[in-house]
């Protein structure tokens, strides 16, 4: 565990409680923003983050060593925690098993210490042969739910293990300089100045060697340079916004997609987001590297809530979905997701992107996006609308092939579409 200050045990804790907030289908963030101090939530996040990455193999042995089921959900996510940190760290099979059982009791759960010693020690008498056993299932080799196993194996036959292995990997720390306010190289100098090696991936795409907090990063809060995938980043160049152009960014939060399109170009940006909350955060970081947009709270279905009837030149649509092709970033989502919940994104994303072509000029661009690696919410979807749309023409999209982008050691998953919207 990377947080030697916070004692085993009370990171297991916490760690317990979020994960038994996804068991119980919240995000894992419910279980972790709260938490104080910022090392404790780091070691929490740590340990969480490895059970659930692992879920599919550590859930299949739990299960192998209980008799009966856990109802408690925390219970079960100590239990699932303490795990996954054996099956890491079985050179420090004592102190897990002794701090499991002391977390036992932070959690107010004492009488399940006995249960939870007996759990862990059974299993360190069986690993090799329970560890064996899981990953002979498909779950526990790929740790994904079957359904999402099934869907990305139909879906690229020849590709399906690396975009599962790579699902399970460790995401990469990408950065995007802000080219208003450096450049790539000049940036580059900061952090080799600062000891953080990294490497340009080409437009203002920095790959930092090692993952570090935003804080420490050189002139992060003075604007400088922002945390986004490069994958992310594909998204305002492919809009080609030019100056003076108005521009609707229509799920924006937290705000990078409408960040870097003002970092190109000077364009009126109407961004809007359905959340509240995230829509804070759109303002908070184009404070901090000094743009301006108009934010407005609203639902992007329903363009009344929003629009004052000017259509726009471009606009990103940026549409909820599964989130498939981010789940190394937000291992939960794997978790709380259902084969069913992608028909309802399908509905969701064809409603808006309906309600958002209704708003373009003739001549204008929209640039369909998702971070999703499921056809059926990107390719399939965009065939869809061009066939009902004969107005609508799918442009090149140079050195993308078909818009899709899979995970990768350098990118996340992304899919992009732009649609140009003839003439009438």
């Amino acid at each position: 565990m990377s947080n030697p200050s916070i004692a085993l045990a009370e990171s297991l804790a916490a760690s317990a409680r979020a994960i038994g907030a996804v068991l119980s289908g919240a995000s894992i963030n419910a279980g972790l923003e709260a938490l104080q101090p910022r090392t404790l939530r780091a070691a929490a996040q740590d340990l969480a983050f490895n059970a659930l990455r692992g879920y599919g193999l550590v859930d299949s042995v739990l299960d192998r060593l209980l008799e009966r089921p856990l109802t408690e959900p925390a219970l079960r996510g100590l239990l699932l925690a303490s795990l996954a940190e054996l099956l890491n760290r079985p050179q420090s099979a004592y102190a897990v098993v002794h701090q499991a059982v002391e977390a036992a009791s932070l959690l107010g759960q004492t009488r399940a210490k006995g249960l939870v010693n007996a759990v862990l020690r059974n299993f360190l008498r069986r690993a090799d042969q329970l560890r064996a056993t899981a990953e002979r299932t498909e779950p526990g080799r790929f740790r994904h739910p079957q359904w999402w196993i099934d869907r990305v194996r139909h879906s690229y036959p020849d590709r399906w293990v690396q975009i599962l292995d790579a699902a399970n990997g460790h995401p990469p720390m990408t950065l995007r300089v802000n080219l208003r306010r450096s450049s790539v190289e000049h940036y580059l100098e900061m952090l080799a100045r600062a000891g953080m090696p990294a490497r340009s991936l080409g437009g203002a795409a920095v790959m930092l060697e090692r993952p570090c907090r935003i804080d420490v990063l050189p002139g992060f809060s003075d604007g400088q340079v922002s945390v986004q995938d490069r994958g992310a980043q594909v998204a305002a160049p492919l809009l080609d916004v030019q100056p003076g152009m108005r521009v609707l960014d229509a799920c924006a939060a937290p705000g990078g997609k409408s960040a870097h399109v003002l970092e190109l170009a000077d364009c009126e940006m109407l961004a809007v987001d359905v959340s509240r909350e995230r829509a804070k955060r759109i303002d908070e970081n184009l404070a901090r590297l000094g743009l301006k947009a108009v934010v407005r709270v609203a639902d992007a279905v329903q363009p009344g809530t929003f629009w004052e009837g000017r259509p726009f030149d471009r606009i990103l649509a940026d549409v909820p979905c599964s989130a498939s092709g981010v789940v190394r970033r937000h291992p939960d989502i794997r978790w709380l997701r259902r084969d069913s919940d992608i028909a309802g994104f399908v509905a969701l994303q064809a409603r808006m992107l309906e309600s958002l072509w209704q708003l373009l000029v003739p001549g204008g661009k929209l640039l369909y996006a998702t971070c999703s690696v499921f056809p059926e919410e990107n390719g399939a979807q965009v065939r869809n609308f061009l066939g009902q749309h004969p107005e609508a023409l799918a442009m090149p999209l140079t050195g993308f092939g078909d818009g899709q982008i899979l995970p990768g050691s350098e990118t996340d998953g992304f899919y992009y579409a732009l649609l140009k919207k003839n003439e009438p």
